[in-house]
């Protein structure tokens, strides 16, 4: 009995509702976010109140325009919709695929999709709860007190600048963690071995850190902070295309 065989327009079709399932998910995400956007705000802003809480300052974060706040509560319900969607979009992309394949293919593939939103997670937990309070305190100490009649230099913090650094750096360190699983799909499909990245590792490095200079704030901590796990994550990389080149 020969197997029923799904036509280019069926599968347009199925893309299309895939594709609308996905948007559907990311605006209901979206709006369900914006009404918890002040909560939200709050637990972001907790590593910079965090920080500064004892230093004797009364500290605040300031806005400039009448309309900075309203739009820093849309790309923080934006972007918290994104990070709560990606699951479910991926799910869709799993769903659209997997019929074309062979059940080893199965097998091989839904790993990397099921570690691609835990290595993003990972991602972001290091920079709230580590990489932003040690780059919070490295950036206050260069706040000066009044001296011999000189002017003070003191932080106020703007609310969509401090946010967007937050994003920034969430989003970047959340797309790098995904190395594993880019460089380890690469040797599935024969692009690159083990040796192969042995042998590079002194370039990996340079460009590692160059990234780590071009996606974070002009500051070692932050550099350094998403530099070194890139390169325990390029060892782990190694290791696992060893088990794939092993099957």
């Amino acid at each position: 009995m020969s197997e029923k065989k799904t036509t280019v327009s069926e599968h347009l079709v199925e893309l299309r509702s895939r594709i609308l399932k996905s948007i559907i998910f990311l605006i209901v995400s979206f709006i369900f976010c914006y009404f918890f956007s002040e909560t939200i705000y709050n637990f972001l802003v907790d590593p910079y109140a965090q920080a500064v809480k004892d230093d004797g300052t009364n500290r605040r974060l300031i806005f400039t325009a009448l309309h900075e706040t309203f739009l820093t509560y849309l790309k923080l319900a934006f972007f918290s919709a994104f990070f709560i969607s990606c699951p479910l979009i991926l799910i869709q992309v799993w769903k659209f695929i997997a019929p074309g394949l062979y059940k080893d293919e199965k097998l091989a593939l839904f790993p990397f999709l099921a570690a691609t939103p835990v290595l993003f997670l990972l991602g972001g937990m290091l920079v709230y709860y580590l990489i932003m309070p040690l780059a919070i305190k490295f950036f206050l100490s260069f706040e000066t007190i009044s001296t011999n009649g000189s002017l003070p230099i003191q932080l106020e913090a703007k609310v969509n600048e401090y946010l967007s650094l937050v994003m920034r750096l969430i989003l970047a360190f959340g797309i790098s963690f995904q190395l594993p699983v880019f460089l380890t799909l690469l040797a599935k499909v024969g692009f690159i071995t083990s040796d192969y990245l042995k042998t590079r590792r002194k370039y990996v490095v340079i460009i590692i850190f160059s990234m780590a200079a071009l996606l974070t704030p002009p500051d070692p901590i932050t550099q350094i902070g998403l530099a070194l796990p890139l390169l325990l994550l390029y060892e782990i990389s190694i290791y696992t295309v060893k088990l794939v080149e092993k099957k």
